[in-house]
């Protein structure tokens, strides 16, 4: 147990060094020949080769193996619009998990500005540099407006993980809760607490899987998202239901299924009552979920229960996706990532988790065993086995889809 928290975060972030990335070469730089390849009269050949084939950057640069994490901080995790700046911290560590699971290079992008058309005028203006597009911490509705023109004028993956990546690990873990609980999707009543970036596109990727639009109440901080309300922009208005159901307790009269990605403690003991038998719940507001799962455990023995944290089983992470995502995008330079390949990863993840766990994976998370069941639907952070399942089906799905450039090859990461 750390004695002092929040003094260990500040001095793991500010010694030896401030920061937690740098960049090093990857070539010989020890004699004058070397130094002459690095830079001048050396560098002209590739720069000759490059202006007569764009796509030889990817032969001769870092381009390949390079993204961008970008923000303007207006949404950085749990805490708010604190600024540009603000957030490079949290950019800094999404390059540490991009590096560490996935063997990607990160150069986090702090933009100060919060003209969504400003935003994208100036991804696009720095887009050559790099073989893909992370968009991180923006707030909704900017988000999918910014995401939505870079996807149409870049001709490189671009990914909001706030959005999809929430999205494609919830649906895995969704997909496989509801099958111990043996229920199915196409007939789940669920309801979302929460109607910004991660509720919006985990409720459209779940309509892809199968889940039908009528069986699903989202609620913001008004209320349920239903027909006669005159306050919904275009994005919360696809999803406005015929109701005469107007609060969360409403809503979850009944429900199969709970999806939290609102704010601490919303969910009452009574509202867990009130949901139908053998319910899932997956309350991901972090750092303080929904509804804690001890706590609700003791209302119901019949539920399954996920959160964000990991103190806690199931707990639903990007991470378990976004690396691997770009990993497959990038060994076969995708043009860009598809409803195809996220399904993709959303079935690689759940077939994961019903595969028998390594020995070394029970040693590191001192598990004396664990299977597939109620406390483990979805596979484990540090599983060495995400980068091969999650990173060669996205890949394959991109193949697939007629969005990759080139075919996995012997000289792939995956």
């Amino acid at each position: 147990m750390i004695k002092d928290p929040i003094k260990a975060a500040l001095d793991y972030h500010r010694f030896p060094v401030p920061g937690k990335v740098s960049v090093m070469p990857t070539k010989a730089t020890l004699t004058q020949e070397d130094l002459a390849l690095c830079y001048t009269p050396g560098v002209a050949e590739p720069v000759k080769k490059i202006a007569n084939d764009p796509t030889t950057a990817y032969h001769y640069t870092s381009k390949g193996n390079l993204i961008a994490v970008i923000s303007n901080g207006t949404a950085i995790l749990g805490l708010g619009n604190l600024g540009a700046l603000a957030s490079k911290p949290v950019m800094e560590g999404k390059g540490v998990l991009f590096k560490i699971l996935a063997d990607i290079d990160v150069f986090d992008i702090e933009v100060d500005c919060k003209d969504a058309q400003s935003f994208i005028d100036t991804v696009i203006h720095i887009s050559p540099t790099f073989g893909g597009i992370n968009l991180e911490d923006i707030k909704a509705p900017e988000c999918f407006v910014i995401e939505e023109a870079l996807r149409k004028q870049l001709k490189i993956p671009v990914f909001h993980d706030d959005q999809h990546g929430t999205a494609i690990v919830a649906a895995a873990g969704l997909l496989n809760a509801l099958d111990l609980q043996g229920k199915d999707l196409r007939e789940a009543r669920i309801v979302f607490a929460g109607a910004g970036a991660a509720g919006v596109a985990t409720a459209k990727l779940l309509i892809e899987l199968g889940a039908q639009s009528e069986n699903i109440y989202m609620v913001d901080r008004t209320g349920i998202i239903h027909h006669e309300r005159r306050d919904l922009n275009e994005y919360k208005q696809a999803f406005a239901v015929k109701t005469t159901k107007r609060s969360l307790a409403d809503a979850l009269v009944d429900a199969d299924v709970f999806i939290g990605l609102s704010g601490p403690d919303i969910m009452t003991s009574d509202m867990l009552k009130s949901m139908a038998k053998k319910p899932v719940v997956f309350a991901l507001s972090n750092p303080v979920p929904e509804i804690m799962p001890d706590f609700a455990h003791e209302i119901r023995k019949d539920l399954i229960i996920a959160t964000g944290r990991s103190d806690y089983p199931n707990q639903v992470n990007n991470a378990l996706c976004f690396p691997y995502i770009f990993r497959g995008a990038l060994d076969v330079h995708a043009s860009c990532i598809n409803e195809t390949m996220k399904l993709a990863a959303v079935y690689a993840l759940k077939d994961l988790a019903r595969e028998p766990v390594p020995q070394e994976m029970l040693v590191a998370y001192n598990y004396t065993q664990l299977e597939f069941g109620a406390n483990y639907i979805l596979p484990l952070l540090l599983d060495k086995r995400l980068k091969s399942h999650v990173a060669e089906a996205v890949a394959k799905a991109a193949i697939i889809s007629g969005t990759a450039q080139i075919t996995l090859s012997t000289t792939s990461h995956v």
